[in-house]
């Protein structure tokens, strides 16, 4: 089954078990998002950021260190409560061997605190480089950070959901899920940048473009 297909499975089975009032809060936001008229992401042919977050174990991981062994699949996702996040890396930690295979390496980048970010790395069995970007600092460089909505705030709230404490901050933010493709010289190849949180760049598409750097 390819990504595409499971998250689609996913969808399915939120829009079955979710109650209305969630999901309509949920597609609202995708709505007003894509609506907005804002560019999110950085974007194909610009270079690449560098940043230095750490991982589950604490340790420092620079983002042009990694560069200086090939390529970068740099991915941005929600959390590891979030089902489709977790669909999503399921699916990436599949091909990693593929990825590898190719030269380049995979790097997935998330708001939650080193202890969610620790478990869920443990839970999912995942093998590539995890990071906690604590304040959303380089999403916000990537241009895919945004405030949560209060509407979503209270929504999370009442399922008993408290985002700033799971991400250990103060606020309620999370990135947009993205996925960049960084060739050696720091250069974007490839963006996919999407509001609907629902689907992600596919595996296949992954080691299609990975062929090119």
């Amino acid at each position: 089954m390819s990504l595409t297909q499971a998250l689609e499975e996913a969808k399915q089975a939120f829009n079955a078990h979710t109650p209305m009032e969630i999901q309509t809060a949920m597609f609202r936001q995708i709505r007003e998002q894509q609506e907005s008229g804002i560019i999110y992401g950085r974007q194909e042919g610009e270079k690449a950021r560098d940043f230095t977050l750490k991982n589950a174990l604490d340790e420092s991981v620079h983002l042009y260190d990694e560069l200086s062994k090939g390529p970068v699949v740099l991915t941005f996702y929600r959390g590891g409560w979030c089902p489709f996040c977790n669909t999503q890396l399921k699916a990436y930690q599949k091909i990693l061997p593929d990825i590898q295979a190719l030269g380049g390496q995979l790097i997935a980048v998330s708001p939650q605190s080193p202890d969610n970010t620790l478990s869920q790395q443990e839970k999912e069995e995942l093998t590539f480089q995890v990071l906690s970007d604590a304040n959303g600092l380089v999403a916000a460089f990537y241009n895919i950070l945004y405030d949560v909505p209060d509407y979503i705030q209270d929504m999370m709230k009442q399922a008993g959901m408290d985002l700033a404490e799971y991400n250990a901050m103060n606020r309620w933010i999370l990135p947009i899920p993205s996925t960049f493709m960084i060739d050696e010289s720091a250069i974007i190849r490839s963006a996919y940048v999407n509001p609907d949180f629902m689907q992600r760049l596919d595996s296949e598409i992954i080691l299609h473009e990975l062929k090119k750097l």
